[in-house]
């Protein structure tokens, strides 16, 4: 008996040793992870989600453990499919083979739908590791959730298990502009893009929860805009991971040319700040010290997916300004010394 447990207590070891080891070797002999991160996106659609998520990978200050694939909203462009969560996953999966990582991050599945009502989670295989990661006792590093699409697996976390919500902070990239903070772009829809994917779990998040959140609503993920020349002098060059990424926003280019739409030479990353706010905060007193932010009243979400003053509501960051010049160099640099390492 005693054999066998040591046995299984050393593949353990090489599969944690395997998930939380970074990939640039000359990053990791001076920087040791200091947070943990659980990554929730919609992978299946629009490509930023695959740049924050290779991102992501490469900063050795945060651990990740665990990767979610999860929904797009029903009938959404990128994915009119009814599987769209198990779609991210491949795609999640495809991401990691081109850069030679199979294998080496746990990849979770998110539930394909909305949640149906307040009080009902979906209870998923990315629901549950969140809770599951959130409660353990042992460990040091404070635990974010950074998700860069809907709310649907933390929303579904936090009913499995409401003790979670001092256990872990919400990065969320979503929700309109605040009206004291910023005016809207032209021709906005009132309904965020992120928001919309699911309005019950936003409002479980924001009305009926205690969960610790920063928010990076439109005006500020908006402002991550990288040029079309940056892709290709920058990204492009930089092995099988770069080609990879930019085929991503090229095919994207090509197809909505298709229907007469002109994008100009600009894409917006907009789930990038999501390694800004984690793995690149200070040094010391740690903090995203080069981005800004406001404390606000958590509003009331309605059902239209809409903000409503609450001025009981608890403390939350949003997030105004980014410091996207640390946030695409760290990108760009990070992905020459990984393409560099082959």
């Amino acid at each position: 008996m005693k054999s066998i447990f040591n046995i299984v207590s050393f593949f353990a070891t090489i599969a944690v040793s395997a998930q939380s080891s970074a990939v640039i070797s000359e990053m990791d002999k001076y920087v040791k992870p200091r947070y943990r991160v659980i990554v929730d996106n919609d992978f299946g659609g629009d490509p930023d989600g695959l740049f924050q998520l290779v991102h992501q990978i490469l900063s050795p200050a945060v651990e990740i453990k665990g990767i979610i694939g999860s929904h797009l909203k029903p009938g959404d462009p990128f994915d009119k499919s009814d599987i769209t969560a198990e779609n991210a996953v491949k795609r999640v999966n495809e991401t990691l083979e081109v850069m030679n990582l199979k294998n080496k991050f746990s990849v979770f599945q998110g539930s394909n739908d909305q949640l149906k009502d307040l009080k009902t989670p979906n209870v998923s295989e990315g629901a549950k590791a969140i809770v599951a990661e959130a409660m353990k006792a042992d460990e040091k590093n404070p635990l974010f959730v950074v998700c860069g699409a809907g709310l649907t697996e933390v929303a579904s976390a936090y009913l499995m298990e409401p003790k979670i919500a001092d256990k872990i902070i919400v990065v969320w990239i979503g929700g309109p502009e605040y009206p004291d903070l910023a005016t809207p772009p032209p021709g906005y829809t009132p309904l965020e893009y992120n928001l919309g994917i699911d309005i019950k779990a936003a409002q479980v998040v924001f009305n009926e929860s205690n969960l610790n959140i920063w928010q990076i609503p439109r005006n500020a993920y908006r402002q991550t805009l990288m040029s079309y020349a940056e892709l290709v002098t920058k990204v492009k060059p930089e092995g099988k991971t770069g080609a990879y990424l930019t085929k991503k926003i090229e095919d994207l280019m090509e197809m909505v040319q298709k229907f007469n739409l002109k994008i100009g030479e600009t894409y917006i990353m907009g789930d990038s700040p999501l390694v800004l706010l984690t793995a690149l905060q200070s040094s010391f007193e740690a903090d995203p010290s080069s981005s800004s932010y406001v404390i606000k009243n958590a509003p009331k979400i309605n059902d239209n997916g809409l903000y409503e003053d609450n001025p009981k509501g608890r403390n939350i960051r949003v997030y105004t300004q980014l410091d996207t010049r640390l946030m695409f160099e760290d990108f760009y640099s990070k992905l020459k010394l990984f393409n560099n390492k082959k």
